[in-house]
């Protein structure tokens, strides 16, 4: 199994879920700046040339949200059983983490590092965007260690990740649950091997 990867991208999900289940894979680094990722080799597998990739003997799979669900799901661990009430709080919160708090942290990421411009109109609606989804999420913490009632899970290494990144840059305020979640997670050693380079 390989995992075709950019430090620092979505492709640390998959990268720490591996960590975490401790089953042997590849890491190929690819490298932007040389156009490792726009090669037509990459294109094949990714076809508008992103990561992460998960190469296996059955094909390649992109999308960093359904990787760490299929690797879950070969490897039989950190995801409840298909059916139960839990199995559909991992689906709600990694959809959750996608569609509610990822696509804000990314405006918030092109207006404040990439245009310099942290106050503008759009910046200042995704910073307020987020903090509502960073309240929901606050407010699941205030009883638990992690997402799910049943402790750490693939649901935590996608909400985890998106919530990281918001955070880093200044953008989640007044959630001191989502701090201290934040901590655990980092704390984790499958995470800081995951971000090591």
């Amino acid at each position: 199994m390989k995992l075709f990867y950019v430090p620092r991208t979505r492709a640390n999900r998959p990268r720490w879920l591996l960590e975490e289940l401790g089953v042997p894979y590849e890491l190929v680094r690819l490298d932007p700046t040389k156009g490792e990722t726009r090669t037509d080799e990459h294109t094949a597998r990714h076809p508008l040339k992103h990561v992460p990739v998960l190469e296996t003997a059955d094909g390649a799979l992109f999308e960093s949200a359904a990787i760490v669900l299929h690797l879950a799901d070969l490897h039989g661990k950190l995801i409840p059983p298909v059916g139960s009430r839990e199995r559909g709080l991992v689906y709600q919160w990694l959809f959750f983490a996608m569609t509610e708090l990822e696509p804000h942290a990314a405006v918030s990421f092109a207006e404040k590092v990439i245009k310099k411009t942290p106050d503008s109109e759009l910046a200042l609606k995704a910073k307020v965007k987020l903090n509502e989804g960073a309240q929901v999420v606050n407010s699941q913490l205030e009883a638990r260690d992690f997402i799910l009632p049943s402790g750490f899970s693939v649901a935590d290494i996608v909400l985890g990740s998106v919530v990281w990144w918001a955070n880093r840059m200044g953008a989640i305020e007044h959630a001191p649950h989502v701090q201290r979640y934040l901590e655990r997670l980092t704390a984790r050693p499958a995470y800081q091997r995951a971000v090591a380079d």
